[in-house]
């Protein structure tokens, strides 16, 4: 199985975020620098984690956005459920759009459906704070980058 990059990019955000001290703001500029990735991919991914009230953003000079509530109450799985647009791993899985002529006898859509339940339950059973144990080596790279261009260029 394979994620999005929108996944990946929202997991990536609530993980920059999660480092942050609780009340610091950060900016999508800040994220797409620390990670080396698109600011414009960036703008719709942190625009819909704020429409799923994972975090909450301000807007104007000094704004910026943080997490809504703490990384242990933001489910890996549920992120993932709410950032990947479909399941649908094989032609199969989408009952619109199949043209599978063994797919009423087929075995292996019940065995990926298995493997699909299988990935979903072990992200399920971890919160961002799990990802965040490691969250002093996690701000000396993420933020640390960030420092040296405010130092230079100031």
């Amino acid at each position: 199985m394979q994620l999005t990059l929108y996944s990946d990019y929202s997991l990536r955000v609530l993980i920059y975020l999660g480092t942050k001290p609780e009340d610091a703001t950060a900016t999508i500029t800040d994220i797409a620098e620390a990670f080396g990735i698109s600011r414009n991919h960036l703008v719709k991914v942190v625009h819909n984690l704020s429409l799923l009230g994972y975090i909450v953003t301000t807007r104007g000079k000094g704004g910026g956005m943080r997490l809504s509530r703490s990384p242990e109450k933001i489910n890996l799985g549920d992120v993932v459920r709410h950032t990947e647009g479909t399941f649908d791993i094989v032609e199969c899985f989408n009952n619109a759009s199949n043209t599978c002529p063994i797919s009423p006898m087929c075995k292996l859509k019940g065995i990926i459906n298995e493997a699909y339940r299988n990935f979903i339950g072990v992200l399920d059973s971890y919160t961002l704070a799990d990802i965040l144990k490691n969250r002093k080596q996690l701000q000396s790279i993420l933020l640390s980058d960030i420092k040296i261009r405010s130092i230079s260029s100031g």
